[in-house]
């Protein structure tokens, strides 16, 4: 901007004293650095907002930017899903045409599917699946044992 040295500003010092007088020159070298700084702000503002103006059209750019490539990869996505699903009909039609030849010669081939029927719960897979300890702790038989056996197992000393 301009250069102030310190030697043009003691200059003008000097001549401001001079013409408006020790008694004025502190009033008027507030008022003066009041409106300096009034006019710092106002040329701060206008950058910024110059500033802010600039972003915006950037961004706006970058916006339509965004939404172009997003029209693009959409319209690409529908007609791969277009082309996809015609194929997919197109063979699903050579099938069907196929089966229903075949199906109408063999109607009387064809037998409903059996009813449904709920699997049969196995408990001997369920004692299987208890840990071997955990049946010790708790006392689970996990051997075979005839009942004269057990009572021989069970009896008490001194007495056979």
């Amino acid at each position: 901007m301009i250069d102030f040295g310190f030697d043009k500003l003691a200059l003008i010092g000097a001549v401001a004293l001079i013409v408006i007088g020790p008694e004025k020159l502190p009033r008027v070298a507030r008022t003066v650095g009041h409106l300096f700084g009034k006019a710092q702000r106002y040329v701060a503002d206008v950058k910024a907002e110059v500033n802010r103006s600039i972003e915006l059209e950037e961004l706006k750019k970058m916006k339509t930017q965004f939404e172009d490539a997003a029209r693009e990869v959409q319209g690409s996505v529908e007609r791969d899903l277009r082309q996809a699903s015609s194929a997919f009909e197109s063979d699903w039609r050579e099938a069907t045409s196929a089966l229903d030849g075949s199906a109408v010669a063999d109607a009387g081939t064809l037998r409903p599917p059996p009813a449904y029927r709920p699997p049969k719960k196995n408990w001997r897979l369920k004692r299987g699946a208890t840990p071997q300890w955990y049946k010790q702790r708790h006392g689970v038989r996990t051997r075979a044992q005839s009942g004269a056996a057990r009572v021989a197992r069970f009896r008490p000393p001194g007495i056979r």
